[in-house]
C-alpha cells in the first residue's frame, strides 16, 4: 500500500505517533511541520506553507523543494499540503501533528481531511489521539474499555454497523449533529466500523 506522510504544525508530536509507520513513500512538511519532522528524524520530500511559524534554522537546513505561499492566502498550510499529496493518488495518507493551539485550527484540520477522495484511507495522529476518516470501512485496534467515538460529518451517515464495540450498531443512521456515537468503548482489542453512505470521523482519543 502506498503511504504518504504529512507532518504539520501545532504542539510537539510525540515519538509514539510513528508507531507502526515502517515506511512512507513520500513526506510533505507543512510550515512548522518541518521542525517536527526534524525532531522525529524524518526528511520531507517537499515543504509547503507561508512559513510564518517554521524556524529559520530548519528552513535553512532543508535542501529539497519549497512551495512558498503568501501569508494572506485562502487555504491553511495543511490544506496546501493535502493538495500536493492528493495529486500523487496514494492509497493512504497519515497526518502527524495539527493538535493543540487554536481550537479553530483543530476543527478546520479535521474538516479538511474529510474532503480527500473517498478511495484514499486517511488517518490523523493528533497527539495521543488517532482520527480516521471513514467513507466505507475501517479496522481499529485498542484496549478493551478504551473510548472510541463516531461523529458524522457533512450530513447524515447511513448504514453504520460496528463490531468489537461495547454498544454495537447495526445498520444505524447517525444524523448530522447527533451524539449517539460518542463515547463508545472497545469490547475487544479489534473492532470494525462500516458505513453505507456519508462520512464519519472515528476518534480514538488515546490515554495519557
Amino acid at each position: 500500500m502506498s503511504t504518504v506522510l504529512v507532518v504539520t504544525g501545532g504542539d510537539p508530536i510525540p515519538p509514539a505517533a510513528l508507531d507502526g509507520l515502517a515506511h512512507a513513500d513520500f513526506i510533505v512538511a507543512a510550515d512548522s511541520g518541518l521542525d517536527h519532522a526534524e525532531r522525529l528524524g524524518l526528511t520531507p520530500d517537499v515543504v509547503v506553507g507561508d512559513f510564518d511559524s517554521v524556524s529559520d534554522d530548519a528552513l535553512g537546513r532543508f535542501s529539497g523543494p519549497v512551495e512558498r505561499h503568501p501569508v494572506d492566502k485562502d487555504a491553511t498550510d495543511l490544506e496546501l499540503a493535502l493538495r500536493i499529496v492528493v495529486e500523487r493518488a496514494p492509497e493512504r495518507i497519515v497526518v502527524l501533528g495539527g493538535h493543540g493551539g487554536r481550537l479553530d485550527h483543530f476543527i478546520a484540520n479535521a474538516l479538511v481531511l474529510t474532503t480527500t477522495p473517498p478511495d484514499i484511507e486517511v488517518e490523523w495522529r493528533a497527539g495521543l489521539a488517532t482520527i480516521y476518516v471513514v467513507h466505507s470501512t475501517v479496522a481499529l485496534s485498542g484496549t478493551p474499555g478504551a473510548s472510541v467515538s463516531l461523529v458524522p460529518v457533512g450530513g447524515d451517515t447511513e448504514g453504520v454497523t460496528t463490531s468489537g464495540l461495547r454498544w454495537p450498531l447495526t445498520g444505524e443512521s447517525l444524523t448530522s449533529g447527533s451524539t449517539l456515537g460518542v463515547s463508545n468503548e472497545f469490547a475487544a482489542t479489534r473492532a470494525t466500523v462500516e458505513i453505507q453512505t456519508g462520512t464519519l470521523l472515528v476518534i480514538v482519543p488515546g490515554q495519557s
